[in-house]
């Protein structure tokens, strides 16, 4: 099966990244009704750093990645003042973290004279594109990804991406409000 006709491409494109990663999410909110911890979270559950489900699953390819030198860079966008789903999001982060990821935040306001994409996506070591579509309530659309090696759209995306990181904030610094 090919990573196009995965349900989780990104896992096995993941698996044969060899130098980068980048993924740009874009959204306030995402797929709350898929997400059993998100309703826990809202009634006082905080996620406990030892389970070993932080160091499993997606977590685990990328662990694996970024232990193979892979780089792994992720970026939030969020409109501030931040969801509920942001706040749970920053809570989670540490996981990344601590699989190697960098994660940086820019509020939108600071994204002010820089072109964002229209939507999210995955760029593995410059030559594949993974475009996630999502609904106005955060659900998967229909197709919900999109892969491509389309150069110039890998170019332009990854140009916007560095755009946008030189101004995000690091994971450690950012305090959401």
């Amino acid at each position: 099966m090919t990573a196009a006709e995965s349900p989780f491409p990104q896992h096995q494109l993941m698996r044969d990244a060899q130098h980068a990663a980048i993924h740009l999410e874009l959204r306030d909110v995402y797929t709350v009704d898929a997400d059993e911890d998100y309703p826990a979270w809202l009634e006082g559950w905080r996620p406990d750093p030892d389970e070993e489900r932080w160091r499993s699953g997606f977590y685990g390819i990328i662990g694996e990645a970024t232990e193979r030198g892979v780089n792994v860079r992720r970026l939030r966008v969020v409109s501030e003042p931040v969801t509920d789903y942001i706040r749970y999001e920053y809570d989670l982060t540490f996981a990344n973290i601590a699989i190697g990821e960098e994660v940086r935040w820019l509020p939108r306001r600071d994204a002010v004279g820089l072109l964002l994409p229209a939507v999210d996506f995955w760029i593995f070591d410059a030559s594949t594109v993974m475009l996630t579509h999502w609904d106005g309530n955060g659900r998967a659309d229909d197709p919900f990804r999109d892969i491509s090696q389309d150069t110039e759209l890998i170019k332009t995306y990854t140009d916007a991406f560095d755009a946008l990181w030189a101004r995000a904030t690091p994971h450690e610094d950012y305090v959401p409000r």
